[in-house]
């Protein structure tokens, strides 16, 4: 899934360029970039299929060259990740009824990529023979407030096969996070899904119906010429929802998969802190992703320059988030409610070419 705009690591991440096709690694690779190696490790290349939207397609062919045409979704409009799922769904039951899938967002940072892959293929061959809805849920080694949470029913024989969903929890704050974390009960919810196609379609028919009477005629329309029109129409009507508040939050198939390698969903300035703090690579909790720098008498700053031979000078701040792209200057605290205060005005007309 990668046709987010994600706009909360605005100003890096603009409407014309989202994070997802941003260089994040020393040698320039992009979240995308990234996230389709990653599943190349496990899947034949024609076997990934990139949703994303119509005005991304060509940052799409410049991410990723090799991808077949047909593999490639264009929404014509962003509707959150429950259409998009719909529509990868749809496109792989007309392929194959017996299809079983991996939804997964383009911008997470996955290390002990061994222990990824093997838990993908355990979860796949669970849902191959399930109509289960599975989450893999990261087992937390520290409270945080930047992740959703999910409960599961446990009953001490869950090692490496799914556990039955009790509870989804939104972002909690802090006093909260630190009881989910001491409890054993909870999970980070990573928002990589595993299911077979049909019964995802069937859960998204039940609890969103819109899906299937918008969808309606898909088998015609879906992989032919007739797919743009078609889904220009359906998505001028559907509503734009998350496929946790449209269906997992729902459903009674919701189940949670324990999942042990490090995983990282660097959504907005306060998680990418507290990712790169956590290396351990400054003193004070400070991160500096900058060019020449003078950072001093800062605790638990986060400073970014764009330009790296421009010359940043910061002192005395405390939590707070500073970022220059060169037509743009962010100083905010580091909570996200702050970034999102900001954020929330550059909607105004007047700000138009800066998003």
């Amino acid at each position: 899934m990668a046709g987010g705009i994600g706009s909360r690591f605005w100003p890096l991440s603009r409407e014309g360029m989202p994070k997802q096709f941003l260089p994040m690694t020393p040698d320039g690779r992009s979240f995308l970039r990234l996230a389709y190696e990653r599943f190349s490790r496990i899947f034949p290349d024609d076997h990934i299929i990139v949703v994303s939207q119509v005005r991304y397609r060509d940052l799409v062919k410049e991410t990723l060259p090799e991808i077949l045409d047909e593999n490639l979704l264009l929404e014509p409009y962003s509707r959150n990740t429950a259409p998009c799922i719909a529509l990868a769904a749809y496109t792989l039951l007309k392929r194959d009824p017996e299809a079983v899938m991996v939804a997964t967002p383009a911008d997470h940072i996955i290390q002990d990529e061994e222990i990824f892959q093997e838990t993908i293929e355990r979860a796949l061959c669970y849902a191959a023979q399930s109509d289960d809805l599975i989450t893999l849920g990261i087992v937390p080694d520290h409270p945080d407030t930047n992740f959703g949470y999910i409960q599961g029913r446990q009953d001490g024989s869950e090692e490496d096969k799914p556990i039955k969903v009790k509870t989804f929890t939104e972002k909690p704050d802090a006093a909260l996070a630190e009881v989910f974390f001491q409890s054993g009960e909870f999970f980070w919810n990573s928002g990589i899904f595993v299911w077979r196609a049909q019964s995802i379609r069937s859960e998204l028919e039940k609890h969103m119906p819109e899906t299937g009477i918008l969808f309606n005629g898909w088998e015609e329309a879906l992989d032919t010429p007739a797919q743009a029109g078609f889904l220009e129409r359906v998505y001028s009507s559907i509503s734009k929802i998350s496929i946790d508040y449209a269906v997992m939050e729902k459903t009674d198939k919701a189940w949670v998969f324990p999942s042990k390698f490090r995983w990282h969903d660097i959504g907005n300035w306060d998680a990418l802190y507290s990712f790169v703090s956590g290396l351990g690579l400054e003193p004070d909790g400070n991160v500096t992703l900058a060019g020449p720098s003078l950072c001093h008498d800062n605790r638990g700053t986060l400073v970014y320059s764009a330009d790296r031979e421009k010359l940043i000078a910061v002192r005395g701040l405390d939590n707070f988030i500073v970022v220059d792209t060169g037509d743009v200057l962010l100083i905010c605290p580091r909570d996200e409610q702050s970034a999102s205060d900001v954020i929330a005005n550059v909607a105004m007309p007047d700000y138009e070419q800066f998003r």
